[in-house]
């Protein structure tokens, strides 16, 4: 998957936690987690700038977490800073939560592909890939970025108008 591929899936991924934010009233809140999914989707492919093997390291559960985990800790310190005033306490667990959502949504995303991945490295080598298109394959890509796009999209205007 590219990263049009991966925003897609990011928004997709990320609809319904947004229509539970904005439920919630915190439109700001719902704001800041689409554009951390958008930010986060294509970051695993890092690693082609890296010196590790693409769709290693980076394209695990555990890093997914790892990287969910720093994401709700430096979300703690700037609040702690005094950066977040008004916004609820359980900020710091949504970014965190978005970050790893996101993440998980790439990996899903690779593992349609006949490359897959290794999801439980380093404690298992299983191998998934469900070889349903390959990662170059444009119209994948766009019809997932649209399709992302048009589920934050239903979930923005079906809250706007509940």
């Amino acid at each position: 998957m590219y990263w049009r591929g991966h925003v897609g899936l990011g928004l997709l991924a990320y609809a319904p936690v947004a229509g539970v934010v904005l439920g919630s009233g915190e439109f700001g809140l719902a704001v800041v987690g689409g554009l951390i999914a958008i930010t986060v989707a294509p970051l695993p492919d890092v690693d082609q700038s890296l010196p590790i093997p693409h769709r290693g390291p980076t394209h695990t559960l555990a890093f997914a977490v790892a990287a969910g985990v720093v994401a709700a800790l430096a979300a703690t310190v700037v609040l702690a800073a005094g950066a977040g005033a008004g916004v609820p306490p359980w900020t710091p667990a949504f970014v965190g939560g978005v970050v790893t959502l996101t993440l998980c949504s790439h990996i899903a995303g690779d593992a349609l592909t006949p490359m897959g991945i290794q999801p439980f490295r380093p404690l298992s080598g299983f191998h998934l890939t469900l070889d349903l298109t390959p990662a170059k394959n444009p119209r994948a890509n766009y019809l997932f970025l649209a399709v992302g796009v048009a589920a934050l999209g239903t979930v923005v205007a079906l809250t706007a108008t509940g």
